[in-house]
Formats: C-alpha cells, structure tokens, sequence
C-alpha cells in the first residue's frame, strides 16, 4: 500500500492555482496534433470537484453556441499548462449540476467580492464594522 501512495505522491503536481466550486476558470490544456503541439484554452464554471491525491479531477461547464459543453479535467495531468482564475464564484454547494437545467441568467453565480489586499496577501479580512458609539448627553 505504501508504495502505491510513494508512485501517486511522484506524480502530483506542486505549483497548482488553488480555485473552488463555482469559479470561473481557464485552463489551459495542450493538444497535440500530429507533430505540432499547440494549446487549447477551455474557460468555465467550475461544477464539480472529485477525488484525492494523483487522481484528483475537476469538471468545467462553459455554454458554446447555446450548447452545454462539460469536460472533466486531471488536476495533476501533464497535458494541463495552468489554471487561470477568471471570477470568484459564490456558491453555497459542494456539487453545481442544478446549473445543466439552467438557461440565460439563471444559470449566471453571484460574484464572490474580496478586498484587494486580501486577495494579494492570502489573508482573510472580515468586513464586520463596530458599530458607532454616540456620545452620551
């Protein structure tokens, strides 16, 4: 059992862009076709993620040409080139699939607002105000 945890940790990826369930994601996906290799840029919402360790995936929903178009992603794949953040989703769920019967504006996920700073330091700032003292008389 250990050395099938020792080959999975091998092949585990160390610089993945941390992203959630309702983001808005590109990745950046390498094709290759015949002797070329190029890369293809699939951007969606982030529906559903799965699994632990090496296999760990991730499901993008994007709506091209009013069609649904779902495609399951390797977190850790080689062919992956990056993952790029486009919007912070917030969601309340752990699994979107509600979204496939969705049409227009509905199918649209409120924006997750964080503050600049929060968002370059890593650090979560609660935007809970004291309330104003007023002066007694």
């Amino acid at each position: 059992m250990d050395l099938i945890k020792a080959i999975e940790a091998e092949q585990i990826k160390e610089n993945v862009k941390q992203f959630n369930i309702g983001d808005t994601v590109k990745v950046f996906y390498k094709i290759i076709e015949g002797k070329t290799e190029r890369i293809q840029v699939f951007e969606g919402v982030c529906i559903a993620r799965r699994g632990e360790g090496a296999k760990k995936t991730f499901t993008i929903r994007k709506i091209s040409y009013g069609v649904g178009v779902e495609r399951i992603f390797p977190l850790n794949s080689p062919k992956i080139d990056k993952i790029e953040v486009v919007r912070l989703g917030k969601v309340r769920r752990a699994k979107l699939y509600y979204l496939r019967n969705r049409v227009g504006k509905r199918a649209k996920i409120a924006e997750l607002i964080e503050k600049k700073a929060a968002r370059t330091t890593g650090i979560k700032i609660h935007e809970d105000q004291p309330e104003e003292t007023k002066p007694e008389k």
